[in-house]
């Protein structure tokens, strides 16, 4: 039997979840909802390495959730489409209802 091919919208959204199944993009997009920032303050206010900060910029930059610009030679990263945050305050919102329903 042949594999039914997935809306293309549902396919995108996919992997936007995907990607915030990772804790650290998930964290990163928090950090941008504040403002712009750079990869090297990312990766101080995240505790993570550079690479892997640039790693999920990249997943995010693909999506096209984010943008960069260059000043003075330095990225500087921001969130694009901010219907995300909604996205991720849904979330959170099922997640807190999740958590305290009981049974």
């Amino acid at each position: 039997m042949a594999k039914k091919k997935i809306p293309e919208i549902r396919y995108r959204a996919s992997r936007i979840c995907r990607v915030l199944g990772n804790p650290t993009a998930y964290e990163l997009l928090h950090i941008l909802q504040k403002g712009k920032r750079t990869p090297h303050e990312l990766a101080r206010l995240l505790g993570v390495s550079i690479t892997t900060v640039s790693h999920v910029l990249r997943s995010l930059r693909q999506l096209d959730l984010i943008r960069y610009e260059v000043k003075h030679k330095q990225r500087i990263y921001w969130i694009k489409e901010t219907s995300i945050n909604t996205a991720m305050a849904l979330l959170e919102k099922l997640i807190k209802k999740i958590k305290t329903t009981e049974y």
